[in-house]
């Protein structure tokens, strides 16, 4: 999910969206104004069978449905290859719940808005309770974040959170088990000027005019492209909770982000009873805990923190307790080449500190489909060929600026936060900084 959360509106989009109430009864319909770079405000039409480019997606996670699910909403031929669906990758269990905030929500309405209102229904609001930073050892807040206003302002949908799986679930049934293929693991592709092939591991082989990498962060796609690029340990480690508690804040706290120096801690309220937490500890990587020595192993680092963490840890069941190693890789300024491109971690995979991981493939698919509505598909016309390439050569483009801002931002949360020394006057050093960079994706 996230650790330092804000909202991030696209400034380059405008759909126009009318965005129903969530939660809070006084918000009603309003009109409101997302931009986006390009295109039609609707991506269920189509224009009457006229494109039929057959788009292959490597990958069933969040990223490859959605895209599934706009290419499927726009008319086009669309499968999608996943290795392993009851799993996907272990993100469920591993990275906990997605939070969509609200620029991530307007463009799920965009693409489908029948599909947004049911995401909308079961997710958990938290962006309508009080948000933000506090000190570790006494559960102080330091500061606090406004996500209501400016969602409301805009007429955006408020943030929320929700199992990742229960996500998965929704976009699978949108998109139909008639174009997602399980236990397809694509392993190779081969391109050619009038299509690109992708082999599975089994040795089956598919045809298609254009092939999307949205594999992930150990993207085969990508490597493929681009060869083998090692990934940046972020320094940290992360142990997540889920545990079925209601805490006495329930009601006027969504999300709080504990402080500490080289380790902090992330609360969040999910729904349904029950809290998800992070504890971020700095150490090197692939160190493990011995059986039923997480819980253990936790309370020895933030024992001496306030009740709020320490509660949350206690609760926890020890199997609910998982640990991972935390990684990103470098931006590349090349998402592609000819008829095959990547897209959301396969592209830019980024440290969880600002929640806008999945948001951010999420605008993808929306800038990418748009891109390839301008493709007409032209039997015999040499000049496919160079229509698709352009398309994904725009697409990498009007995403590039944003998408390097938020990865940069996201690197620059987790070094300035963990500098926090409860005794120390900060400002104006380095997390008042950290402040100032989560407000301003909060309201830009």
């Amino acid at each position: 999910m996230t650790s330092l959360q804000g909202v991030c509106f696209c400034n380059q989009y405008q759909i126009f969206i009318r965005t129903p109430e969530f939660r809070s009864k006084r918000f009603g319909f309003r009109n409101c104004v997302f931009r986006c770079e390009g295109g039609s405000p609707s991506l269920d039409g189509g224009k009457n069978g006229k494109k039929k480019l057959r788009i292959m997606i490597a990958g069933g996670g969040i990223g490859g449905l959605v895209l599934a699910l706009a290419a499927k909403n726009r008319g086009f031929d669309v499968k999608v290859f996943e290795k392993n669906l009851s799993a996907v990758r272990g993100e469920g269990q591993h990275r906990g719940p997605i939070q969509l905030l609200s620029n991530a929500l307007a463009v799920l309405e965009a693409i489908d808005k029948d599909v947004a209102k049911k995401i909308m229904e079961i997710g958990c609001v938290t962006g309508d309770r009080i948000n933000g930073l506090a000190d570790g050892l006494s559960g102080e807040w330091f500061t606090k974040f406004d996500l209501l206003t400016p969602a409301v302002e805009r007429g955006l949908p408020v943030t929320q959170v929700i199992c990742r799986m229960t996500l998965q679930d929704i976009l699978l049934d949108a998109v139909g088990s008639d174009i997602v293929s399980n236990r397809s693991n694509v392993v190779d592709f081969v391109e050619d000027s009038d299509k690109v092939t992708v082999i599975l591991k089994d040795g089956r082989q598919h045809e298609g005019d254009i092939l999307v990498g949205a594999d992930g962060m150990w993207s085969t796609v990508r490597a493929k492209l681009f060869g083998g690029q090692e990934a940046k340990y972020s320094n940290y480690t992360c142990y997540s909770g889920l545990v079925n508690y209601v805490p006495p804040y329930i009601n006027t706290v969504g999300y709080r982000v504990f402080l500490g120096l080289d380790q902090y801690f992330v609360a969040s309220d999910v729904g349904d009873g029950n809290m998800q937490w992070y504890g971020f500890h700095k150490e090197h990587p692939g160190n493990t805990d011995p059986p039923r020595g997480k819980k253990k192993r936790l309370l020895q680092l933030f024992g001496s923190w306030c009740d709020e963490v320490t509660t949350l840890i206690s609760e926890t069941q020890e199997h609910m307790i998982l640990r991972r190693d935390v990684y990103d890789r470098d931006m590349i300024y090349s998402w592609g080449r000819g008829r095959v491109t990547l897209l959301g971690d396969a592209a830019h995979p980024m440290q969880p500190n600002l929640g806008q991981g999945g948001c951010m493939a999420i605008e993808d698919c929306y800038q990418l489909i748009l891109e390839l509505e301008k493709v007409f598909e032209h039997i015999n016309d040499a000049q496919v060929f160079e229509e698709i390439a352009s398309a994904l050569k725009r697409y990498e483009k009007k995403r590039m600026f944003r998408v390097s801002v938020i990865h940069t931002l996201s690197r620059m949360a987790s070094r300035m936060v963990t500098k926090y020394q409860p005794y120390l006057n900060f400002s104006p050093g380095p997390l008042s900084v950290c402040c100032i960079v989560i407000i301003v994706c909060c309201s830009s």
